[in-house]
């Protein structure tokens, strides 16, 4: 076994997982307006469950974690948690 260090870049190492990986994680109505300013304003302080693409394109947005986890088995990708 060698200890050999692999180098990757950001760009690369967005694309780990795209297609197979989502990221599911609870997140604040304003962060996520923060995050993503395209988006429709929502009520302050909500808290929200998001599903991401391995690269951090939004997936789906819900108030409910099962509803999230459920969007990622039905794009059959595996839900990674992030906290």
């Amino acid at each position: 076994m060698t200890n050999e260090k692999i180098n990757i870049t950001q760009a690369e190492l967005a694309h780990v997982g795209e297609g197979a990986l989502a990221y599911l994680r609870e997140i604040g109505s304003d962060e996520l307006t923060a995050r993503f300013p395209g988006m429709p304003e929502l009520e302050s302080g909500l808290k929200l469950w998001a599903l991401f693409a391995a690269n951090g394109q939004p997936i789906l947005l819900s108030d409910a974690r099962d509803t999230a986890l459920a969007g990622a088995f039905q794009n059959d990708l595996t839900p990674v948690s992030l906290h």
